[in-house]
C-alpha cells in the first residue's frame, strides 16, 4: 500500500509502511489516519505526521506523566492539553489523584482513539476521576487563569506547532499556564526533536525561563519520532527538577509501588543530562 509520509522540514522525510488502513477522515481541524505498521503497530497520524504507536507510546506517555508526578510527591489535580488518544490520560491515572481535566480540541480524534486504540488508553476515558472537554486548550487555559480553579501539574500534550496546536506554543499560552498552576506546581510540554527542531527547542526554552524561576528540558528516544531523542520541557516557580537525587527518586517510586515498561528512577535522573550540543 501507499506509505504514509511525515515531513519534519524540507531536510528530512519518514516513511511508514502502511499495512492496513483502519480509519481515515478529515475532521474540522485536520486529517486524521490510523493504520497498522508490522514493527509499530497501530498508528495514529494527524494531517501525515505520527503523533503515537501501539508499540512505542509507553515510553512517551510514560515519560510525560511519571517524572513530574513522582517529582512533585502531592499532585491532586492534573489538567491535561491534547492528549486525545487517552494515553497520557492513562498513566496519569495510575497515581492517587484526585481529579484529571482534559482539554482536546478536536473530538474526531477521541472517538477514534476509543473505537480503533483502546490498547493506548487501556480504560482511561471510563475513569470517574476523568473529564473530558471537548474545546480549544488554549481557549480554556485564558480562562482558568481568569478563575480561581489551579492545577498541582499542567502537561501538554499536543502536536508540533502546525494547524491547531500552534497557539500551544506562544508566550501568551506559556503565561496563563504559569497563572493557573498552584503554588508548588509543575508544566510539562511536549517539545519536539531539538536535532531537527532547533527553533521551537530554543524559542520555548527561552520563554519558559522567563517566565518561571526553574524550567529546563528533560529527554527520551521515541522510535516513531524520527531525528533523535525527543524534549519534554519542564517549568516550575518552586520545584527544580533538575536537581532531585537518586534517594528521593527511589523513594518516591516504592510509595508508588507500580513497575512501568520504561520509566524507573535511574531513567528519570539520565533524562535531565542535556548533550553539550544543546547546552549551547
Amino acid at each position: 500500500m501507499i506509505p504514509s509520509r511525515e515531513v519534519l522540514n524540507g531536510d528530512y522525510k519518514q516513511l511508514m509502511r502502511v499495512d492496513r488502513e483502519i480509519h481515515v477522515t478529515q475532521t474540522p481541524y485536520q486529517n486524521l489516519q490510523i493504520f497498522e505498521n508490522r514493527t509499530f503497530g497501530r498508528v495514529l497520524a494527524l494531517d501525515g505526521v505520527v503523533q503515537t504507536t501501539e508499540a512505542d507510546e509507553f515510553i512517551y506517555h510514560e515519560m510525560l506523566a511519571h517524572p513530574p508526578i513522582l517529582a512533585h510527591g502531592g499532585v491532586r489535580k492534573v489538567l491535561i492539553i491534547g492528549g486525545g488518544d487517552g494515553g497520557c490520560a492513562e498513566e496519569v491515572l495510575k497515581h492517587d489523584v484526585e481529579t484529571v481535566v482534559m482539554v482536546e480540541i478536536d473530538g474526531a480524534v477521541v472517538a477514534a482513539a476509543k473505537a480503533h486504540l483502546a490498547m493506548i488508553s487501556n480504560g482511561a476515558f471510563d475513569d470517574p476521576r476523568l473529564s473530558l472537554i471537548i474545546g480549544d486548550g488554549a481557549r480554556y487555559m485564558q480562562s482558568m487563569a481568569q478563575s480561581v480553579e489551579r492545577f498541582d501539574l499542567i502537561i501538554i500534550d499536543s502536536t508540533d506547532p502546525i494547524g491547531p496546536g500552534v497557539v500551544l506554543f506562544e508566550d501568551a499560552f506559556y503565561t496563563d499556564c504559569q497563572r493557573v498552576l498552584a503554588p508548588g506546581g509543575i508544566l510539562v510540554t511536549q517539545n519536539g526533536v531539538p536535532f531537527v527542531q532547533r527553533l521551537q527547542y530554543q524559542t520555548t526554552g527561552a520563554t519558559r525561563a522567563k517566565l518561571f524561576r526553574h524550567a529546563g528540558f528533560y529527554f527520551a528516544t521515541v522510535p516513531s519520532y524520527c531525528g533523535g531523542p525527543l524534549a519534554f520541557g519542564w517549568a516550575s516557580d518552586t520545584l527544580d527538577l533538575a536537581q532531585l537525587d537518586l534517594a528521593q527518586l527511589e523513594a518516591a517510586h516504592d510509595r508508588f509501588g507500580t513497575t512501568l515498561r520504561y520509566y524507573n528512577p535511574l531513567v528519570h535522573l539520565g533524562a535531565f543530562a542535556t548533550p553539550n550540543f544543546l547546552r549551547l
